[in-house]
């Protein structure tokens, strides 16, 4: 599993992409692709495009990033999902928390 952070210089959004199994493993590197940054900025993606499986233990990485960019008003959209991904986050509600495509 890999963890991979960029600011998109067109929106200046940061975009963090998973590769592989999303995790427990990868909590300390999806923490880290954040954490550090000062400011946050204020759009953020999830690229899934390369993700071939989450777990409760991912939702929960998704839930703490979006407590910790403001909760309620956090902008975190969860892009390129594959249809399991997609059902997990759905079957989870995610779908009122993030935007998801």
């Amino acid at each position: 599993m890999a963890v991979s952070a960029k600011i998109d210089v067109p929106d200046q959004s940061l975009v963090i992409s998973i590769i592989g199994r999303f995790d427990f493993s990868s909590h300390n590197d999806f923490r880290s692709a954040y954490e550090s940054l000062d400011p946050l900025p204020g759009n953020i993606r999830i690229d899934m495009k390369q993700a071939s499986f989450i777990d409760s233990s991912a939702l929960g990485m998704l839930l703490i990033l979006r407590d910790f960019a403001g909760g309620n008003d956090a902008n975190i959209a969860i892009t390129h999902c594959n249809d399991e991904v997609r059902s997990i986050l759905e079957v989870a509600n995610f779908d009122d928390l993030f935007t998801i495509s």
